[in-house]
């Protein structure tokens, strides 16, 4: 039998944040029968873990594929392994995954801090005028790229909370999804809210990867290193954050919902 949980990561409050799904496994079916059991889930992704002597193995899947790099379930994952007792809570975790090695540390018996990669970015001097007509005519400051993702800053934070997004305009762009930011007034040193439709995500509530973005966005724009970030999605969470020189880390919090058993063997 697997064991399998969900859990709300970047928060201290239960629903809110992002829920992921954890899968902790003796050895890793085949990628189809991970698809399943994340759709089944029903989540923005599903964590499947596996043992690797003093290492862990980490692959993370949306409902419809796998991906490269994820915050939440990362951060998800690393509470599951310590809270039931999978890894000593005084060690790091050490997670091997399609980004490389990601370093995990528990921080004052609850805050989590994951060391993940600093993502790049560029400017470009268009983006789709359908990507702007499906985030409801948001106005940029600034456009940008990075990697399969676009970047855009607005000039306020109401701006950003204000979208209203056209769902099938966003599945009509060629991207992963788009990452809105601007300077936050408030508590805040920035917000942002991330759409990713055509991973079968349309608002993902908190995303670690986006904010490795982020992160040297706002660094470059305004000439500090450490920060703390609202994603102002419906569900809400805080990420805290130090930019590295090709590093970033994130840290935050997680609250297990629930905790059960797949009653066959998942494959």
């Amino acid at each position: 039998m697997v064991d399998i949980y969900q859990v709300d990561s970047f928060t201290t409050e239960r629903f809110k944040g992002n829920p992921a799904g954890v899968c902790v496994l003796d050895k890793f079916p085949d990628a189809k029968s991970m698809v399943n059991m994340a759709r089944e889930m029903n989540l923005s992704e599903t964590a499947f873990v596996v043992r690797d002597n003093s290492e862990f193995k980490l692959r993370w899947f949306t409902p419809t594929f796998e991906i490269d790099l994820c915050g939440h379930a990362t951060l998800a994952t690393a509470h599951i392994l310590w809270t039931e007792g999978f890894w000593e809570k005084e060690k790091p975790i050490i997670f091997n995954t399609r980004s490389g090695k990601l370093t995990v540390n528990l921080i004052n018996d609850d805050l989590i801090e994951m060391d993940f990669p600093r993502l790049e970015y560029s400017e470009v001097n268009e983006v789709p005028s359908i990507l702007i007509d499906g985030l409801g005519g948001i106005t940029p400051t600034f456009k940008g790229k990075s990697r399969e993702n676009y970047l855009l800053e607005v000039a306020t934070e109401e701006e950003v909370r204000g979208i209203r997004i056209d769902l099938s305009k966003l599945l009509e762009c060629e991207m992963h999804g788009v990452i809105v930011t601007a300077k936050s007034l408030g508590k805040y040193d920035f917000v942002s809210r991330f759409f990713a439709p055509e991973v079968g995500v349309p608002e993902d509530p908190v995303t670690g990867s986006a904010h490795c973005v982020l992160a040297s966005f706002w660094s470059d724009k305004l000439g500090i290193a450490k920060f703390k970030a609202y994603q102002c999605s419906e569900r809400g969470g805080e990420i805290n954050i130090e930019v590295l020189e090709d590093r970033v880390l994130l840290r935050g919090n997680a609250v297990t919902i629930f905790k059960g058993k797949l009653l066959e063997k998942l494959c």
